[in-house]
């Protein structure tokens, strides 16, 4: 049976990782405890149903051929206690009968720990490149009746929207997994194509689909240079480079909920999409906190946010791993008036909606299809140094089904999705939507961001204002 090779973009995550920069995507689910034991039993179940899922079976190793590839293979000494652990604390916290000891900086209050403190190490630390890429960790919980599990799966492994799919697996069983059709504004005639490219793909065989690549690689890396160099961002946005050989970083995690009813309140008020709303709420919060801290706001045009956008079908179960492209867009934090804050995030997603996914500087996920293997094996560090020439800040969503997931009959209360950091960035932002309520998962370079917990505070803050602003 011929090995089943990484596709080239996952390939490109595979290459790009490094001990200080890991690539692995994180969901932070805290659910509700129905007994003191509820966390040593959600561990157990974890262990039991990840045994029976063989995409949480393979590991990856290189190939001979082609040369610089890799492969998936069943890992033949699979183990699940190698990747689910019950920490320390959550079987403290069943040892006393749901009271975890907390105290210091992890402290949600009297008996209770916040599993985002615990997140942020374990969110630092890569993956074990000889096993199946992903690890789940059952954590105790903000309070005495719940606690938390955080998921780590490689990005070569899978996007958002397949992580959550094997994800799913291992909670109770529930209808097979479909994403929910994206919130879209008014339907747009769908644009004919332009530029060279579109006579190229008349031409005929091999020749036409040779030439249409090069032509999208063209036109891809024209759009990156038209975007601009990072000029202007703030230093809140910019990490300092490891040293040579460094070790794992330093990661903080943070997450946010806010009402989904308040969002849609802005934006029935004043148009747009939902997402539109979430990325302008990221945009006034990180000009309100850059304010909060006394740095100097960015003038003109604002850092440019890469929003990975997903290639899959609407309404198709989604695989394993990735299919995106992106989006890059300009942060207005300029701009002190919320609602005109609002209006340039939507033109400016507007646009890129028009000329589409698989055009413009946020489609750089598909020049990874350009490559050749042995071009990832040797310039994956050199990729991974050039993030911060392409975006400055990713925000992400990853739409989740309107379902309720529970494991081993705890309910998931709440579900932070966190994203990976790019070399030379501080700071990531992923946000979901669960059962009515939005939330906002912050991943920071702890040693660039000592403050994320105040830039939560600002969304939430800025939230607010908005709310008033058009009630």
């Amino acid at each position: 049976m011929s090995p089943e090779h990484l596709s080239p973009l996952d390939l490109a995550f595979w290459r790009i990782e490094s001990a200080a920069h890991p690539m692995h995507l994180g969901a932070l689910a805290v659910l509700s405890a129905d007994g003191p034991d509820a966390a040593a039993r959600a561990a157990a179940l974890l262990a039991e149903r990840c045994a029976g899922l063989p995409g949480l079976r393979r590991r990856i190793h290189d190939v001979l051929l082609p040369v610089g590839a890799a492969a998936w293979s069943p890992d033949p000494d699979f183990d699940p206690a190698r990747h689910v652990f019950l920490t320390d604390a959550a079987a403290a916290a069943a040892r006393t009968g749901g009271r975890a000891a907390g105290t210091g900086a992890g402290a949600a209050g009297a008996g209770a720990v916040d599993p985002r403190a615990a997140a942020g190490p374990l969110m630092a630390r890569p993956l074990d490149r000889t096993r199946p890429p992903w690890e789940a960790h059952v954590l105790a919980g903000p309070g005495p009746d719940s606690f938390a599990v955080l998921f780590k799966f490689h990005h070569a492994l899978a996007d958002g929207l397949g992580a959550l799919a094997l994800a799913a697996g291992l909670f109770d069983r529930q209808p097979p997994f479909a994403p929910g059709p994206a919130v879209r504004g008014p339907a747009r005639p769908v644009p004919a194509p332009r530029g060279p490219g579109a006579a190229l793909r008349r031409l005929p065989g091999v020749f036409a689909s040779r030439v249409h690549d090069l032509g999208q690689a063209l036109e891809i890396g024209a759009a990156v240079a038209r975007a601009g160099l990072p000029l202007g961002v703030p230093d809140a946005l910019v990490a300092a480079e490891p040293g040579p050989g460094a070790g794992a970083g330093s990661r903080s995690v943070a997450g946010l909920a806010l009402d989904l009813d308040e969002v849609n309140l802005i934006r029935k008020a004043a148009g747009g999409t939902v997402n539109d709303v979430l990325i302008a709420l990221v945009a006034g919060a990180l000009r309100r906190w850059l304010a909060e801290r006394g740095d100097p706001l960015p003038r003109g045009a604002g850092p440019r946010a890469l929003i990975p956008v997903s290639r899959r079908r609407p309404g198709a179960a989604p695989g394993a791993g990735n299919r995106l492209s992106g989006y890059l867009l300009r942060l207005p934090l300029a701009e002190d008036d919320p609602l005109r804050r609002l209006y340039a995030v939507r033109a400016g997603m507007d646009r890129n909606k028009e000329a589409g996914p698989a055009r413009g500087a946020g489609a750089v996920a598909l020049l990874a299809d350009h490559v050749h293997p042995l071009g990832h094996r040797l310039g994956g560090p050199l990729v991974a140094q050039a993030a911060r020439l392409l975006y400055d800040i990713l925000v992400t969503s990853v739409p989740l089904p309107g379902l309720t997931f529970t494991l081993g009959g705890s309910t998931v209360r709440e579900v932070y999705p966190l994203a990976p950091l790019a070399r030379g960035q501080s700071l990531a932002i992923a946000v979901s939507t669960y059962k009515g309520t939005v939330h906002y998962g912050l991943v920071a370079d702890a040693a660039a961001v000592p403050d994320l917990a105040a830039l939560a505070g600002a969304l939430r803050a800025e939230l607010d204002a908005f709310v008033r602003e058009v009630s």
